[in-house]
């Protein structure tokens, strides 16, 4: 018997803002998960360098998620050196806990790059993969996406505690259109990002200037 399953929802997070909680939080009571482990990235592979750093983004993804006991921050690929690759992590996850499904979070946009990935054929063998669907970015019908999804999507979220890994589970989220670069770009140009990100993350922001026009 497996025990109930994780997620895994890994991003730079730079910063954390409720569009990321949103998604989190409605996928952890969907599939009734046992917790969501927050993964911030060191060095991403596939995207620009971080403008805040590992310390300062750690910090707002604690502030952000403290009052919530089923999100738990896990900062292991902020110590990892080298690029932060997924499949790394979930090697290191699947050594720990070895009878727990696991379920990775990623948005759509991830999914459609997911051949892209570093030791992309072996992610499957770890974990399963729930898809945070939002409109205007639909599934390829032919190539790998396509052939993958034909062969592991399921959509009853019970297979995802059912086996420890290899299923693909789509779900449309609630879409709240707040992007972390567009946040930065509010911060440069010195205008309020009032309810976009918790009162904790911005006063964390303030007080360190990582956004500032002047902080590159």
């Amino acid at each position: 018997m497996t025990k109930a399953a994780i997620g895994v929802f890994g991003g730079s997070f730079d910063p954390v803002h409720y569009g990321h909680l949103r998604t989190a939080w409605e996928l952890l009571q969907l599939l009734k998960l046992q917790e969501m482990l927050f993964l911030p990235c060191g060095t991403p592979p596939l995207k620009a360098p971080n403008r805040a750093t590992a310390e300062q983004r750690l910090a707002m993804l604690q502030a952000a998620t403290r009052d919530y006991p089923q999100f738990r921050v896990d900062a292991r690929e902020l110590t990892r050196d080298g690029p932060s690759y997924t499949v790394d992590t979930l090697i290191e996850l699947r050594g720990e806990l070895p009878d727990t499904p696991i379920c990775l979070i990623v948005g759509m946009d991830a999914w459609l790059s997911f051949p892209q990935w570093h030791r992309w054929q072996d992610i499957l063998d770890l974990t399963h993969i729930v898809v945070a669907h939002r409109p205007g970015c639909e599934l390829e019908t032919t190539g790998l996406i396509a052939e993958l999804m034909q062969e592991r999507q399921t959509n009853a979220a019970a297979d995802l505690h059912a086996a420890l890994a290899g299923q693909i589970f789509v779900h449309e989220v609630t879409q709240l259109e707040i992007s972390s670069s567009a946040i930065r770009q509010l911060y440069t140009g010195g205008l309020g990002v009032d309810f976009l990100l918790p009162a904790g993350v911005r006063e964390l922001i303030k007080e360190s200037g990582c956004y500032d026009a002047d902080s590159d």
